[in-house]
């Protein structure tokens, strides 16, 4: 006989969903992270967030991808900004260095 599942009607947000994932199977600062691209349109603004975007993390490194190297060279400007109001975002000091190079933007 089969056991019958107890569905909900409902259906659950993506990003819960997503979430749920990432904290079985991802670190807990992984996890904390992944929250930059919930803030980063309007942390960096909509300029610079139709030509950058946050590609990867390496330990304490934001990796973000970025459509030229004129582009690369302006951010430079404003990363120390950039990273302490991610870090504001986040709650924590979890980044700090941003690496920007040109890249695919999803």
């Amino acid at each position: 006989m089969k056991k019958s599942r107890n569905r909900s009607n409902e259906f659950e947000p993506l990003g819960r969903v997503l979430e749920q994932a990432i904290q079985n199977f991802r670190k807990g600062t992984d996890l904390e992270l992944t929250r930059i691209w919930e803030h980063w349109d309007r942390i960096v603004g909509e300029t610079v967030a139709e030509n950058a975007q946050p590609a990867a993390f390496k330990g304490d490194i934001l990796v973000v991808h970025v459509v030229s190297s004129t582009w690369i060279q302006q951010l430079r400007f404003v990363k120390d900004e950039m990273i302490l109001k991610l870090n504001q975002a986040l709650g924590k000091e979890l980044i700090k260095e941003i690496k920007f190079k040109t890249g695919v933007l999803k």
